[in-house]
């Protein structure tokens, strides 16, 4: 490799809300599930490659919710359902609703990477399997110690491989395979507590290092420029049916309210404002970046759909993609001061598609070659600025040992590499101007609205049940706009009002409706986006209204790629 590139990772890190504002419970135990394993490893191996340097964009929703299983491990006041059932006493007094819950969680991971490699707990589900044909009366069979080992295969299976690796009490128990103990549980459960705990300020010490740039996205990952205009979603698929509201209710205020709260919450966690954003979903418009320019957003990305769109929109050439897709954009006349960075579709999704099935020192090499061969075609006189964005957390189930042999690789050819720079968004923006072969920065005349995905909304929008679940949230909104102005609430009912409609604003719930999707993931989300809603009339003191009893959608009883948390950027 001859020529310089510059290469900027953003691992994206998001989990929505998943608490019942009302019991405190949380419905879903995502959050400390990919803490102990996937915050927990990538954390690690920025730790053993210190000359790597990314971006880790953390969801400020999510680091609300990983503060909240701090203060249940500090206070041993336990939210999570599951996790009470780990450190139960006496697993033989369990009830039946708390056994079924087991039942119903604990297999619920991926069977290749995460059950089947292991004798013990792919011995529990084929013993489940067994008994399920034949209904309720035969699990009920199933004895309290089958529970408790299932409870502690599950959390065993999600730890990260750094921990499996590093931990002695890990190590044993899987070696013990079965027959776990009370106190055992307790100790698992405690290390779940330290691992869950220690996130924040893990990352914390690596960005005071220098070493990483944290970036955010607006507060409860809200779909911006739907909020701000349904229409725009007809700039990049113009033929999408809408939702029949015409807008959403004082959207582009919503936006400002969610970039504004996650503004606070970085300063209070990290002790200064992000630098830039990742837009929830990539998600960009001329309006969304005339408000986050307004609010003091140096820097946003989006996909590399969104750029081939704006450039046709804005009457410019489309040459051959690296002749365009590895410089800085900015607006020519709104959004001032923000430049906007286009991530390469074919490198993430390689990521987080492909190389799970490789072995990971070719999965690394090979992704180094994509990079030679950009380096080798860049425009003459330009340094290449690479943005590879992804999800940081879902893709690595999918890979042998949590993607540990691919990430380490890869991270040790790019520390030995003396042509390729890794760098962050911050830095890139700061020391570019200094020098002589930076990218060009390049100038549109507009933005062609659309998200990382396929470029357009039509994972949030355009089907008849997004469309439905839009029509929910616009009723909804009108109804906390007329209770919120009249004055009848207190300021404390006020507060908890908002919060809680910044929940239901979350992109989360429309990623999720559609027949793409798993059936029984999509049932997940359908009941939490509706109970939110139905949460939201009762703290407005208003009757829900008889359609949230519905569901919005059903999912897919068949087969599907990955478990509907991942998507690729092309069809």
């Amino acid at each position: 490799m001859k020529k310089n590139l510059d290469l900027v990772f953003l691992w994206h890190m998001h989990q929505p809300d998943y608490r019942d504002y009302a019991s405190g419970d949380f419905v879903l135990p995502w959050v400390y599930l990919h803490a102990i394993k996937d915050y927990t490893d990538m954390a690690y191996h920025l730790e053993r490659h210190p000359k790597v340097r990314v971006v880790l964009n953390f969801v400020p929703i999510l680091l609300d919710q990983l503060e909240d299983y701090t203060d249940q491990f500090a206070t041993g006041n336990i939210r999570d359902p599951l996790l009470r059932l780990l450190v139960h006493k006496n697993s033989c007094e369990l009830s039946q609703e708390d056994r079924q819950l087991a039942l119903d969680a604990c297999f619920r991971s991926s069977h290749t990477k995460m059950i089947a490699p292991y004798p013990a707990y792919k011995r529990l589900w084929d013993l489940f399997v067994l008994l399920q044909t034949d209904g309720q009366t035969a699990l009920s069979y199933l004895s309290g110690q089958y529970i408790a080992d299932l409870l502690v295969w599950y959390h065993l299976a999600w730890c990260g491989e750094s921990v499996r690796r590093e931990n002695e009490l890990v190590a044993r128990l899987m070696t013990k395979a079965e027959g776990f103990s009370a106190d055992e549980r307790r100790q698992l459960f405690d290390l779940i507590g330290e691992l869950t705990s220690d996130i924040i300020p893990r990352y914390r010490k690596l960005a005071e290092s220098g070493q990483i740039e944290i970036s955010a996205t607006p507060h409860y990952h809200p779909l911006a420029p739907l909020l701000i205009d349904f229409a725009s979603a007809k700039e990049a698929m113009p033929d999408a049916p809408l939702p029949k509201a015409p807008h959403y209710p004082k959207g582009r205020l919503r936006v400002t309210r969610h970039i504004q709260l996650a503004k606070n919450s970085h300063k209070a966690r990290f002790g200064s404002e992000p630098k830039g954003m990742w837009p929830a979903e990539g998600s960009i418009s001329v309006e969304t970046l005339e408000v986050m320019a307004e609010e003091g957003c140096g820097w946003v990305a989006s996909g590399e759909g969104v750029l081939v769109n704006s450039l046709r929109r804005s009457q410019m050439n489309v040459p051959e993609r690296g002749q365009y897709l590895y410089r800085p954009y900015r607006l020519e006349k709104r959004g001032d001061g923000l430049q906007c960075f286009f991530r390469d579709d074919k490198l993430s999704d390689l990521i987080g598609f492909e190389y799970s099935r490789w072995h990971g020192r070719d999965a690394a090499t090979h992704f180094m070659d994509q990079l030679d061969t950009i380096a080798r075609h860049a425009p003459e006189g330009e340094t290449p600025v690479v943005s590879v964005i992804l999800d940081g957390e879902n893709a690595w189930e999918y890979y042998p040992y949590n993607g540990f042999y691919f990430l380490d690789e890869l991270y040790a050819q790019l520390e030995a590499h003396p042509k390729i720079n890794t760098s962050t968004y911050g830095d890139y923006i700061k020391l570019s101007p200094l020098r002589t072969d930076s990218a060009r920065l390049v100038s549109l005349p507009t933005i062609a609205a659309g998200s990382w995905v396929y470029g357009n909304f039509s994972t949030w929008i355009g089907s008849e049940d997004k469309n439905r679940a839009w029509d929910l949230l616009c009723a909804a909104k009108q109804s906390y706009d007329m209770v919120m102005s009249s004055g009848r609430l207190s300021v404390a009912e006020q507060e908890a009002a908002d919060k809680q409609l910044c929940s239901c604003e979350s992109s989360d719930w429309f990623w999720w409706f559609g027949d793409y999707n798993p059936a029984n993931s999509v049932a997940s989300f359908d009941r939490l986006y509706r109970h939110n809603l139905t949460e939201l009339y009762r703290l407005l003191k208003l009757p829900a209204p008889l359609s949230l009893s519905d569901p919005v959608s059903r999912g897919c009883l068949g087969e599907t790629e990955v478990d509907g948390a991942m998507r690729r950027a092309t069809e």
